[in-house]
Parts: C-alpha cells; structure tokens; sequence
C-alpha cells in the first residue's frame, strides 16, 4: 500500500492523504490495486474549496425539495458576467439552459442537428465522448488528426476543410482535451471563417476554459458575431472546481431557437441537474475565485516540474506542454512496449494512465497507440513517485531490449 504522502508545505494541495483519497466512492483511487498510483480518469486529487463545502452544508440544512428546474436564475445571473468576459456577451436568461452533465449536452447536439449516417467533423486525438456521442447516435466520424508540430499541436486546415465537405456539426474541443491547446485568436478565426463556408452548426466545448496557463483572456469560439446563431456552446464547474460528482453543465446559444431545438432533441431522457450541484455551481463563482487562481498556479507549477522530468530523464518521450487542462499527451511510440504501454506501466510501474487509442474512433486508433494520457493533478510528491516508477520501468525495458 501506499504511504501516506506529507510535507511541510502549508499548501494543502501537498498534503494528501492517500488513505483518505481511497474512499470506496472514488472511482479514480478504487478502480486498481492499493500499490497503483492512478493518474487516468480527469478529476483532481485536491480537496474541494472550503467555501463550496460551507454552501454544500448550509444547503442541506435547508432540505433537499426540488430546486429550481425551471431555471435557477440565481445562477443563470452569476454566469451571464463570466460568459461575457469570454466574449458571450448580450446574453439573456433565454440563451441558456442547465444539464446534468457535459456530455449530454454532446450527444444532444449530435442527435438534434444531423441524421442517422451523416459524417461529424471533429479532430482527433479527441475527448472520447466525442466520437462515442457520434457513434452511438448511427452517425460516421469525420475525424481530422492534428499535426504534431514543432511547437505543439496544429490544425490540418486542408484536411478540415474536405472533412466538412457534406458536414452540417462540427464538434469543437476549447481548450483541448487531450492535447491541451488553447486555440489562439487567428486559428479561431480561421475556423469560423471555414465554419462559414461550408455552413455548419458548431458545438463548442469549452469544460477547461478556467484551467489556462497562458495568462491571456479566453475567447470563446462564439465571440464572433458571426457564428454566434449556428453555435451551441457548453461548460461547466466540475473540472475547474473538481466537482465531478456534482454532475451540472451549461448550454448557451444567441440563437434560443436553436437552444431550445437542441435542448429539446434528448426530451426526458436527459434528467436535470441537482439541487447540490446548484449550490456548489452559485458558490464557486462567488467566492472560488482564490481557490481557483491557486490551484492553476500549482497545476502549472506540476506542468513544469513534469516537463523538466521528461527532459532531464525520458528525453525521449515526446511531450508538448499543455497551455490548459491538467493532462499531458505523452508519446511513448519510441518504447519497445509502445503497442502495450497501457499494460506495461500498469504492470511494471504500477501506475495507471489512459491509454492513447481511447482517444480515436474505430480505424484510427492504431496511429495513437504509444501515445498515453497523464494527469497531473496531484500533490507533488505523488507526482515525482508515479514519474520516477515510469522512469524506472521504461528505462529498464529499453535497456533489455538493445
């Protein structure tokens, strides 16, 4: 089993307690064996922000009634500033309609706007509800796999472009999961620019907007006037605030019409979000703002130290920093185990990533094996155990095998 991990550090986020984060209810810390480090699904290791765990109890002191289904306006009034620092602005109660999740939001804008046997553009490596959301609904993935540049990931412009040819979505991940981009201000043009041509609805994820390390505003892909009518936009809390088992999101258009018609798509089988994750939603805007702004810090602290790691002793690995999220896309294709990475740190590290191919639909998940997912959201000493047990297991197979 693993020791408890302390340090002398006031930070709390260097204090944790692995025995405490093994509870039977996290997915994360039970899925493997006790000596497994996991760093795979995407949820933060910290703990939750004093000032959300307040409002969470005051709220139960309160009864646990149906809240405010029909629209928490409270709610609704602290997000309308937010989206307009990200330029959504002229925004109405009327633009915008809570889910319990992301993801639905997803697959309702896949179900809504094309039909059965239609392609979906989309860029891969990608988040995998992407591709599963376009699957799972009959449709085909019209998947575009980003250049691996010299200075990160970049758009396959020619590629996009015949991709959308007898498209009508295109599913945008802003910032990137798992890549980590942050799409600048001219790619965003150029993408709204083909958006235009080739008249295509937009869904625009942008769940990681908060978790940014480039310093810059955030620009929303709907901050054009242009594209404002034929995008869906969604976020949420859960990953900036790592409250994930709080299950809430949001879906914003200009255009109510087609909020409503993509609201609509998915009728009652969507459910509704809850009345806890409400409150955990109000208190983090008004009062996770510090919390947040330390947590990027360190997240960005533990992005560095993990690219000095990789550079001063797996110089081999491939990595671009991320400019936001908390996980690292790694190319491990170099290894000899690169077609069972996955199983190998597992196994030989007792660490536990997500695996490349994860990341890809059917027919192209081949050219993303030895690729791995990594999250860094985690104290750093846990951090420096899980990439010195890499190191250790990686190198020695490399050695083995010359």
């Amino acid at each position: 089993m693993l020791a408890r991990m302390t340090d002398t550090a006031r930070n709390p986020r260097d204090t944790l307690d692995v025995n405490a984060l093994r509870h039977p209810d996290s997915l994360k810390w039970t899925l493997y064996p006790e000596d497994v480090i996991p760093m795979w699904v995407a949820d933060m290791d910290f703990p939750v922000a004093p000032p959300i765990m307040k409002a969470l109890h005051e709220r139960l002191d309160q009864g646990l009634g149906y809240a405010q289904l029909r629209g928490d306006t409270r709610l609704k009034d602290a997000l309308l500033p937010r989206l307009a620092a990200q330029g959504l602005d002229s925004l109405t109660h009327d633009n915008l309609t809570f889910l319990p999740g992301v993801v639905p939001g997803i697959y309702a804008a896949v179900h809504a706007l094309t039909t059965p046997g239609e392609p979906v553009v989309t860029m891969t490596p990608i988040y995998h509800p992407f591709h599963l959301a376009i699957t799972d609904l009959g449709r085909r993935v019209a998947g575009v796999p980003l250049r691996d540049g010299e200075n990160g990931f970049e758009i396959n412009w020619a590629a996009m472009d015949a991709a959308s040819r007898g498209s009508r979505l295109l599913l945008l991940c802003h910032p990137h999961n798992p890549t980590g981009r942050v799409w600048t201000a001219e790619e965003l043009q150029k993408l709204r620019d083909l958006v235009l041509a080739r008249d295509l609805f937009v869904m625009s994820d942008e769940l990681h907007a908060d978790l940014r390390f480039t310093g810059e505003p955030f620009e929303a892909f709907a901050a054009d006037p242009r594209v404002q009518n034929r995008t869906i936009t969604l976020t949420g809390p859960c990953k900036a605030f790592n409250t994930a088992g709080l299950g809430i999101g949001a879906m914003i258009s200009h255009n109510a019409q087609l909020l409503t018609r993509v609201r609509g798509a998915a009728g009652g089988l969507m459910g509704h979000e809850s009345a806890l994750s409400l409150t955990m939603w109000r208190a983090a805007l008004a009062e996770g703002g510090p919390w947040l702004a330390e947590t990027v810090q360190y997240l960005k602290d533990n992005r560095d130290y993990l690219a000095a790691f990789l550079r001063e002793r797996l110089p081999w690995v491939r990595f671009h920093s991320p400019e936001a999220t908390y996980l690292a896309w790694l190319d491990l294709r170099d290894h000899p185990r690169a077609a069972d990475i996955q199983n190998f740190l597992l196994e030989e590290a007792r660490v536990a990533i997500h695996d490349g191919p994860v990341f890809a639909h059917e027919g192209h998940k081949p050219q993303y094996q030895g690729f791995i997912r990594l999250n860094f959201a985690t104290s750093r000493e846990l951090l420096t155990e899980a990439l010195t047990r890499m190191e250790r297991a990686l190198n020695a197979a490399m050695t083995s095998a010359s």
